[in-house]
């Protein structure tokens, strides 16, 4: 099977190829991606000089490099995403370019190429914010509630994908995970900056009162249950995907990391919240577990232990990360800075 990887530089996208490569060996795999700030080759770094996989430098945006990407192709997973909120409240539209427009550029090029599976990476912020008082949690039938510029494109995409499976009959599924985590993640998201902040000797930035509750995904987690809605989940349907069973605040999860690096609570620097912060996410995974037999293989605290690991035994990736180092080589390579 030939399948076509969009934002395959990204944290997830480069981990599900490397997952796909193991996991499916005779697949060819063709990966596009447009080298903005999170895309790092560095990332596939084990995948280079392999004969099934192919890198191409490109726009979802833009419908001849997108076209030339889909030749030959069977299935789709589309990652491509812009996804840090604070970055969608300072800059909305890229997100919605990116994100929408991208998505609907992808989906056009599928139809006319015959792709016979379209599956598409969305997230569970498309359904607004929880109470932190409640107990009910975001299931495929909740209502979309999105509160950021982020999580509104992603809504629009989500629709788009449905749209297309309704009315031109591609063959569409959607996962709406949780906030992943683990190798290789860009450094401002709250784990990978905490970890890394901390072997720098410097103090982890918390918004707010910390209270702020998310479900927390293992990135290998989520690339097995995108294979396993591939494999076995049914066409136009939609699976949610969480990674724990009890919720955490991001608070508690700090003070895990901090535990884990023999750390105490003064590394602990309370900032002001950001515009619009959901206050809770919470995802019921039953239909996944029902249906594709979905569960997570191991406990968060098993898992922030291996990303702890990572980071400490991959100081140079993310230390060129911080620093900016990475982006020469694709000035150096393409002739501009992404």
């Amino acid at each position: 099977m030939n399948i076509l990887v969009t934002g395959g530089a990204g944290f997830i996208g480069s981990n599900f190829i490397l997952y796909w490569l193991e996991k499916h060996p005779d697949d060819t795999i063709k990966n596009i991606d447009t080298l903005t700030y999170a895309g790092n080759l560095e990332n596939l770094k084990d995948a280079k000089g392999k004969s099934q996989y192919s890198f191409i430098r490109g726009n979802i945006c833009d419908a001849n490099a997108v076209d030339e990407a889909m030749e030959g192709v069977d299935a789709v997973f589309h990652f491509a995403a812009e996804t840090h909120v604070d970055r969608s409240i300072r800059g909305p539209l890229v997100f919605l370019q990116t994100n929408a427009v991208g998505t609907q550029v992808l989906l056009e090029s599928a139809l006319r190429h015959g792709v016979k599976h379209f599956h598409h990476v969305s997230t569970d912020e498309v359904f607004g914010s929880l109470s932190l008082e409640g107990d009910d949690a975001f299931h495929e039938g909740y209502q979309y509630r999105p509160t950021s510029p982020y999580s509104a494109s992603k809504a629009a995409s989500d629709h788009l994908v449905n749209a297309y499976h309704s009315t031109y009959g591609l063959k569409t599924t959607i996962t709406n995970c949780s906030n992943n985590y683990g190798p290789r993640q860009f450094p401002e998201k709250l784990l990978p900056l905490a970890i890394t902040n901390v072997l720098e000797g410097k103090k982890i930035p918390v918004y707010g009162d910390g209270k702020n509750v998310r479900d927390w995904l293992y990135v290998n987690d989520h690339c097995r249950a995108i294979d396993l809605v591939f494999q076995k989940g049914r066409a136009g349907e939609t699976y949610c995907i969480g990674g724990t069973k009890k919720e955490i605040n991001n608070l508690e999860l700090v003070k895990k990391v901090l535990r884990i690096m023999g750390k105490d609570e003064e590394c602990i620097e309370f900032v002001t919240d950001r515009p619009g912060h959901d206050r809770r996410y919470a995802v019921n995974w039953t239909k996944a577990h029902t249906e594709i037999g979905y569960s997570p293989e191991c406990t968060i605290d098993e898992y922030l232990e291996r990303t702890v690991d990572w980071y400490r035994n991959n100081e140079s990736w993310w230390k060129k990360i911080k620093s900016g180092e990475y982006k020469k080589y694709y000035q150096e390579q393409y002739g501009k800075a992404v």
